[in-house]
């Protein structure tokens, strides 16, 4: 990280935007290649398919513009980047997108992101109340994503997944076999 601060601010966003463009295309070729051979792996029968279904959601329902949103998210990038490639995005479509997300990535890295870092372990590391400060920012971060990992899970219980699924396909199940 120093040696990223220490740079031009020019060079360190470029240097940064090859990095992140680098990974998420890596991410998303995964992606392809999970899916061109997960059927016929061991990993197929281990893996709970559910874990991307947040992600494939994301990308039915925003298409390319879920790519560039991800970027000013933290950990969300490699869940919808490794989706967009499972589920085969074109391209022409995913390429763009990757490109103008990591570029506002490498921009706000540059300028706010890694001078955050840096000034957020100083104060924590000089501070036995900044190590409690940032342990509570985790632990309520931890409990969000919990609870809301459960709200859905119960969600989906109560066939909230049903109805999505009939008005994708148009019609209610039994408008379905009366036709």
């Amino acid at each position: 990280m120093d040696q990223l601060l220490a740079l031009p601010f020019e060079v360190a966003v470029v240097a940064l935007f090859v990095i992140v463009l680098a990974r998420t295309n890596a991410t998303y070729w995964l992606g392809r290649a999970l899916a061109a051979g997960y059927g016929k792996s061991r990993l197929a029968r281990r893996w709970d398919p559910s874990r991307l279904d947040g992600a494939r959601r994301l990308i039915d329902r925003w298409g390319p513009f879920a790519i560039v949103l991800t970027f000013l998210t933290v950990g969300l990038q490699t869940a919808v980047n490794l989706a967009a490639g499972m589920s085969r995005m074109p391209l022409r479509y995913y390429i763009p997108a990757t490109v103008v997300g990591s570029a506002i990535w490498a921009v706000v890295y540059a300028t706010v992101g890694l001078a955050a870092v840096e000034l957020l372990l100083e104060q924590a590391a000089a501070s036995p109340w900044g190590w409690a400060i940032v342990a509570a920012v985790v632990g309520i971060v931890v409990v969000r994503v919990v609870r809301a990992r459960s709200r859905r899970k119960t969600q989906g219980e109560h066939g909230v997944t049903a109805r999505v699924d009939e008005a994708r396909d148009g019609a209610a199940p039994e408008e379905r076999k009366g036709a």
